[in-house]
């Protein structure tokens, strides 16, 4: 494949401010994109909305911005592409692919938390039902770019998981795969938390007969505690201020190749050496305590 059709992305969703985890997974794949030549997307991943927090969709972009990370084309945002979603599901109903499931998730847990495919033949109609795709192509495996090859938990792997939720929102194993094909993404660089998911988004590729992207999952920023950085754990926000330092950090994080002096240099400058000396190898596969961060400059 020709460098210069690489496209990557970064999506993130606005259920609060970006933080320094959600930069090293930015600049990861902006990195990636750029030294290929190729394409970095943004699109905004806003399909849950009592996750949301007002405001933050365009905080993080206005962050991105701050920080030398601007994309190509337009924001892509997920909250627009409802129909697209809606004729995916119709798609995979009409191969028989896909049912209904009212299952609790009190019933999963009392058979050991994995869906043993209960709903499978009771021809449940919508009212009240998640929509479950019929797994009929398991991936047990994937091979990571950085992190070599990945084997999932079978029945996690092999387990019917759910395309549309009960409270009538489009699941997000569903959405992400259905834009990634719409917007040509060839390789997809993220955080090590979406790991898991992989092979469940590898599967829905397969059934729908789409090409599937590479895969690379950056290291997590830790703190303190040993948890991942996450808005979840009010990791604290990206510093307003100089953008300089965090990005230095960031790459040093990442392993990469700073000298004495960058941090006098402009934003611009950083991020255009930064590609220049982009080297994935040098990636450590590991998650590690961000010690070097702090938000006292915000």
């Amino acid at each position: 494949m020709p460098e210069s059709h690489y496209i990557g992305r970064f999506a993130p969703s606005p259920s609060g401010e970006l933080h320094f985890g959600s930069l090293i997974a930015a600049l990861g794949s902006y990195l990636q994109a750029r030294a290929h030549q190729g394409v970095w997307l943004v699109r905004i991943e806003d399909i849950d909305p009592p996750r949301e927090v007002p405001g933050a969709a365009s905080t993080i972009l206005r962050q991105l911005e701050h920080y030398g990370l601007h994309w190509d084309g337009e924001v892509l945002w997920q909250s627009s592409r409802h129909e697209a979603y809606r004729e995916a599901l119709a798609t995979l109903q009409q191969q028989g692919l896909s049912y209904y499931c009212t299952c609790t998730r009190a019933r999963i847990q009392s058979v050991g938390g994995i869906y043993d495919g209960y709903c499978r033949t009771r021809h449940n109609g919508p009212e009240n039902a998640a929509l479950r795709l019929r797994q009929q192509q398991p991936v047990l495996w994937f091979d990571d770019t950085l992190r070599g090859r990945i084997t999932a938990n079978p029945q996690l792997a092999q387990e019917d998981f759910i395309i549309h939720r009960r409270d009538g929102l489009f699941a997000y194993n569903l959405a992400v795969v259905v834009d990634d094909h719409f917007q040509g993404v060839t390789e997809i660089v993220r955080g090590a938390d979406l790991i898991e998911p992989t092979v469940r988004q590898i599967s829905l590729y397969q059934h729908f007969g789409w090409q599937t992207p590479g895969y690379i999952h950056l290291p997590l920023a830790l703190n303190a505690q040993g948890n991942k950085l996450s808005k979840q754990n009010h990791a604290p926000a990206l510093p307003e201020g100089d953008p300089r330092p965090i990005i230095i950090r960031a790459l040093q994080f990442l392993n990469q190749h700073v000298t004495k002096g960058w941090q006098d240099l402009c934003t611009e400058e950083i991020l255009k050496r930064a590609v220049a000396n982009w080297t994935l190898s040098r990636v450590p596969a590991a998650s590690g305590a961000n010690t070097a961060f702090s938000n006292a400059s915000r």
